[in-house]
């Protein structure tokens, strides 16, 4: 595919509605607050000169990257893909659209070749619950899903002086969201990210995936149908949080205490009836309050039990977060066993997916008492 900067468009995007409902400010594609660097400059500057120009946009091409594909790893061997692809095709680039349109153009071409490759599985399979029965579950059924760390998502925000544009707002990097446009086709979910989150026009974003404006307009409208009959209601009423609110915080810290104390009736207290727990890769879903306790319940009991639980709280994904260690009898350190990212509701928790700490970058193996 072109990895050319699209037309010129002097028309100003409007600010557009993310698919949650909350408005997220539009990002002009040849916008960066940075000033955008002469098409001279691109392909006669050099190693160094291009480097440093394209570092700048390392962290929000992982992000879009990442909704793209929903998996941490992949976005950050595709982002570095991104930046090689542009240095070996510098000399295409007609600086029409900007700098940072055409670097847009070329991550979102790369990871459409990978979705349609054969690297790696991607096929949305039915979950099960805990007795074997089939069950709807996007975060379950998608087994490739993997976490993003606020603290990597700030990176990817605007510094100081530049405008409101690159803000990571909660609804479109949540695993809820980034589970469900798994769903969707690959080309669609283009279209959704670059018109309902990029904030590109129909025009800019038809140039940058070699489509018609008529499809860009059908896709988007397709996609926009699968999203609203798959998210949840309660997302419209986040805004554009960027971090757990301090109700969320103050409901992970009573979280972590009732597993450090292997108390069961205080969980119990903190989980909707209907409450959910997914642990992907495994497509498994444990459906309601009961069976999240059940679940639970010989790995803090009896004889079946763990160990001595702690957890840190942690913060992916703009969810609050707990990374539990356990020590078990005879060893000395604690050592993480699972990253529970919560989805709170009412003040109740609404959803918990687990994932392996291996996933997390900068996860330490171990905990010292």
């Amino acid at each position: 595919m072109s990895d050319q900067g699209g037309g010129d468009s002097t028309q100003t995007a409007a600010p557009v509605t993310a698919p949650g409902g909350a408005p997220e400010p539009a990002s002009r594609p040849g916008r960066s607050g940075l000033g955008e660097p002469s098409a001279e400059t691109i392909r006669t500057g050099g190693e160094e000169v291009f480097a440093a120009l394209a570092e700048r946009y390392r962290h929000e091409l992982r992000v879009h990257l990442y909704r793209m594909l929903g998996s941490f790893t992949d976005a950050e061997d595709l982002v570095q893909e991104t930046l090689l692809k542009a240095w070996r095709r510098r000399e295409t680039f007609e600086g029409r659209a900007g700098f940072r349109a055409w670097l847009y153009r070329i991550a979102t071409n790369t990871a459409l070749d990978f979705l349609g490759g054969p690297a790696r599985n991607r096929e949305v399979a039915l979950a099960v619950d805990s007795a074997g029965s089939p069950v709807s579950s996007a975060l379950a059924e998608v087994s490739w899903l993997q976490p993003y760390p606020d603290r990597l998502l700030d990176l990817a925000a605007p510094g100081t002086g530049e405008p409101h544009t690159a803000a990571i707002a909660r609804e479109t990097v949540e695993l809820a969201f980034l589970a469900v446009i798994q769903h969707l086709p690959p080309r669609q979910r283009a279209v959704l990210i670059l018109r309902d989150i990029a904030g590109w026009s129909a025009q800019e974003t038809a140039d940058a995936l070699d489509m018609t404006v008529a499809s860009v307009k059908s896709a988007l409208q397709r996609a926009r149908t699968t999203l609203r009959g798959r998210l949840p209601e309660r997302r419209s009423e986040w805004g554009a949080a960027t971090e757990p609110s301090a109700a969320e915080r103050s409901l992970l810290r009573r979280y972590m205490a009732a597993s450090r104390d292997a108390d069961l009736s205080a969980l119990a207290l903190l989980l909707r009836e209907d409450a959910r727990q997914a642990m992907p890769p495994h497509r498994l879903v444990f459906d309601g309050r009961d069976a999240i306790l059940d679940l639970w319940r010989p790995v803090l009991e009896g004889d079946t039990a763990w160990g001595e639980w702690r957890s840190v709280p942690y913060a992916v994904n703009r969810q609050p977060a707990a990374v539990s260690y356990v020590r078990r009898a005879g060893e000395t350190l604690f050592t993480a066993v699972n990253v529970d990212v919560l989805t709170v509701v009412d003040g109740l928790i609404a959803e918990i997916t687990t994932f392996d700490p291996g996933l997390l970058p900068g996860i330490a193996p171990t905990l010292a008492e």
